[in-house]
């Protein structure tokens, strides 16, 4: 695809900008963030191997520099630097916004103690993306990676069970099963969607609740984006009593105390213990 931007580097207040890449199809991307690419002085990148692909697709050609998690404390001095000098600097990451759950906040916190001009270039974003598809609370709260420390992870995962929002995470797909396990023991009656390859050709979708997810069909590969329902109202979710529930019921109502019945009857299933409790009293009265 050919942009005819013409170049023109003062156009553009010299400082930081943080620009929203596509997050899979090369073709979301804003017209303001390719202009202002193209006119950088310097583009900071996550991985330059990722970011040539985009960057030759829209014929950029600024210069690149290597900053990421290893290297981004010991790269803020030559960055603070050439922010100095008036340098017109763009920091991306490999896909989406940057900085979240992606290396920025400390270069951006620099800037803000060297009064250097900040500017956000909005786009792309898995988590809104996820979001907005969930079908979910719009109220979310966005947790990012799952910590690998077990304790902190139990601690964190209680603290956000008590959330009646939204909640997403970001998590790699060989890691996705052992999540999966650990959101049972805080979220198991919740609604969940995991979206991968979003925007890309492939992309997949799997709806469920956290008790019944099955991912045996997913593919494990990449990065997955994870979006947990806010609390559901038992009322509206539960299941109605079907024939074959009362079918059961009928059968155990002389052998068994209603309180047992409705033990039973709810075990496995969403079905409020209230309809089994007034099916109960209206079979027995019958009787």
């Amino acid at each position: 695809m050919s942009l005819n931007f013409k170049s023109d580097n003062n156009k553009f207040k010299k400082g930081l900008y943080l620009i929203s890449t596509p997050i899979g199809n090369l073709e979301d991307i804003t017209l303001r963030a390719i202009e202002i690419l193209k006119n950088s002085d310097h583009i900071l990148c996550e991985d330059t191997r990722v970011s040539k692909n985009l960057l030759k697709k829209y014929n950029i050609n600024s210069n690149l520099i290597s900053y990421h998690k290893f290297n981004e404390a010991k790269s803020l001095d030559k960055v603070i630097k050439l922010l100095k000098s008036g340098s017109l600097i763009s920091l991306i990451s490999d896909a989406g916004t940057p900085i979240i759950s992606d290396p920025g906040k400390l270069l951006v916190n620099e800037c803000l103690k060297n009064d250097i001009k900040i500017v956000p270039i909005p786009g792309p974003s898995a988590v809104t993306s996820a979001i907005s598809v969930s079908g979910f609370s719009e109220k979310f709260y966005f947790y990012g990676f799952l910590p690998e420390k077990q304790k902190i992870l139990n601690d964190d995962l209680l603290k956000l069970s008590s959330l009646d929002c939204s909640i997403v995470f970001f998590i790699s797909a060989r890691k996705l099963d052992k999540a999966l396990t650990e959101f049972k023991k805080y979220f198991l009656e919740r609604n969940i969607l995991i979206c991968r390859e979003m925007t890309k050709i492939y992309e997949e979708f799997v709806r469920s609740t956290v008790r019944e997810i099955d991912i045996s069909n997913l593919t494990l590969k990449g990065e997955v984006t994870v979006v947990i329902s806010e609390k559901i109202d038992e009322k509206k979710s539960s299941q109605t009593l079907s024939e074959s529930d009362k079918n059961k019921i009928n059968k155990m109502i002389k052998k068994l105390s209603i309180k047992e019945i409705t033990a039973l009857i709810c075990l496995d299933k969403k079905i409020s213990k209230k309809d089994v409790y007034n099916y109960c009293l209206k079979i027995k009265n019958e009787n």
